[in-house]
């Protein structure tokens, strides 16, 4: 059984003035997210600044996710490293707090070979009984788990279920869904690209836009398991200005000014993070308007 189906978001991690993280605006954002609709809460991803919290943070973090949640929606836990070693650590403890499965990056930097992709994700697997989606996003990361990588991951490690997939090569994508022959539970990693990768047989999506749209993104998978694909693809492409915003700087600093033009500040980012340039804020605030308001 598929961890989710539809519209899961990846959620920012919300932070005081002093660059703490700020639990009261993030119970905020998880019960707003849970009202309109969302299908899972994906924590401690790229967009929820992972990267800059400490390990002690990080784990807090998807603690009280899990707490605050409580079984309304499924819970996955970013854990990713480019040390095995560190992830195998987050994967156990965030098993620990209850989360229902595990959103692991490819390695970073000093990257890997195919095979060492494997065995990477293999001693992560193997460490914890959750189920994982292993995270393609070679723009971000410098390597592409190649689909045959994915495909032998998800038949020969029970525990490893899918794939999120943002490498943006629909091309890719087609190949990996055309050898896997259903062992392979597939979620698009970009925003643009929801509909295309449902029509080769995803599950939904991990979501960056669900911050500020929710319940849009959400229909846009309901509308295509329900057979309106009309209507789903409308929404998709209604969507694209607003993804082009979303992403006209790196992510999250448009989705956090996003949130704060939609009157739900959530604080600083931390750097190397910058605010957002006030000619793309304007770009962003417009397909706001257009697409929010439809």
């Amino acid at each position: 059984m598929a961890l989710f189906k539809g519209a899961g978001v990846a959620i920012v991690t919300p932070f005081h003035q002093d660059g703490s993280v700020n639990y009261e605006r993030f119970s905020e954002l998880l019960e707003y997210q849970i009202a309109n609709g969302t299908d899972a809460i994906i924590v401690c991803g790229t967009t929820g600044e992972s990267s800059t919290l400490s390990h002690e943070e990080h784990l807090d973090v998807i603690r009280y996710c899990v707490k605050q949640v409580n079984g309304r929606v499924p819970v996955i836990g970013g854990t990713g490293s480019n040390c095995t070693e560190t992830a195998v650590y987050l994967s156990g403890e965030a098993e620990k707090a209850g989360v229902d499965g595990l959103l692991v990056v490819s390695p970073y930097y000093n990257k890997a070979t195919q095979n060492g992709l494997f065995y990477h994700y293999k001693t992560i697997a193997d460490s914890v009984s959750v189920p994982i989606i292993l995270y393609n996003v070679p723009s971000r990361t410098g390597t592409n788990i190649a689909p045959a990588t994915v495909v032998r991951l998800c038949r020969e490690v029970e525990n490893i279920v899918g794939v999120k997939e943002a490498s943006g090569n629909i091309s890719q994508v087609a190949r990996l869904m055309a050898m896997a022959d259903g062992c392979v539970d597939l979620y698009s990693g970009n925003d643009d690209q929801v509909v295309p990768l449902l029509a080769m047989g995803g599950l939904g999506v991990i979501s960056v836009l669900s911050n500020i749209a929710p319940r849009q993104t959400h229909d846009m998978c309901a509308k295509y398991f329900a057979g309106d694909l009309a209507g789903s693809l409308q929404i998709q492409l209604d969507a694209i200005p607003l993804v082009d915003a979303l992403f006209c700087e790196v992510n999250p600093i448009p989705v956090k000014m996003a949130l704060k033009l939609q009157g739900r500040d959530e604080g600083v980012l931390r750097m190397p993070l910058s605010e957002m340039e006030p000619e793309h804020a304007e770009i962003l605030k417009k397909a706001m308007e257009e697409f929010c308001g439809k």
